[in-house]
């Protein structure tokens, strides 16, 4: 598995844990010397202070941005609606992570949700970005029940596009998993794709020093 310049980081969900997986990607590239910068095209829910740029920043401590900015907590187009917000066109999108990738080893890019999300007024995704960028992508996934048939069609709709992907992670392991964990978990190490790694629930809670210091114990499967 070699790692691309651009990663494309998505979930087979919201709230599955894609901003902490992305900080901690950060954290294991930066540690290894790579320059890495992290790019969010749709940030919702700024209203409720939501930020992923600025939680990877104070995690992972590189530099992150977002392409646009919505106050609303809902799905780019709805929340640019209310906001009366235009969206970015992909195109605006892909040129601004071009241009991190002249100053950089590695963009991640953070996506909104799922995969198909829309993040433009035509319909163009996530999925449409990295066949914009020829990027790979990393699916981030619930351990717990229902997580096996979402992570099969995020990766069926991947596959149908031609997109590659690096692997996958689980987003948030409990403190006391059950059996449905560790069959879930069997079962996504037995996929065509490899399982990146596992993150610890509340991982976010840990000191930035103690974050970036788990991140590679968390993220072993992670090409060099």
């Amino acid at each position: 598995m070699n790692l691309s310049p651009v990663v494309l980081v998505t979930g087979t969900d919201t709230g599955v844990g894609k901003t902490i997986t992305t900080a901690a990607l950060a954290a294991v590239l930066h540690e290894r010397g790579r320059r890495v910068a992290v790019y969010k095209p749709c940030q919702s829910g700024a209203a409720d202070g939501d930020s992923d740029a600025a939680e990877v920043v104070r995690l992972a401590g590189v530099c992150a941005e977002a392409g646009v900015v919505l106050q609303q907590p809902m799905a780019p187009v709805a929340a640019a609606a209310i906001d009366g917000t235009p969206l970015p066109a992909l195109a605006a999108h892909a040129e601004r992570i071009r241009h991190l990738t002249a100053a950089h080893d590695h963009v991640l890019v953070e996506g909104a949700g799922g995969v198909l999300v829309e993040l433009d007024s035509v319909g163009g995704t996530l999925a449409d970005l990295g066949s914009l960028l020829c990027a790979a992508f990393v699916l981030v996934a619930r351990p717990g029940l229902g997580t096996l048939n979402h992570t099969a069609l995020t990766l069926e709709a991947l596959a149908a596009r031609g997109l590659d992907v690096l692997g996958v992670v689980l987003g948030s392991w409990p403190v006391s998993p059950d059996a449905v964990h560790h069959s879930n978990r069997q079962a996504l190490g037995a996929l065509p794709v490899p399982l990146i790694g596992t993150l610890p629930e509340r991982a976010s809670e840990l000191s930035p020093a103690d974050f970036r210091a788990g991140a590679a114990a968390w993220l072993n499967g992670l090409a060099a």
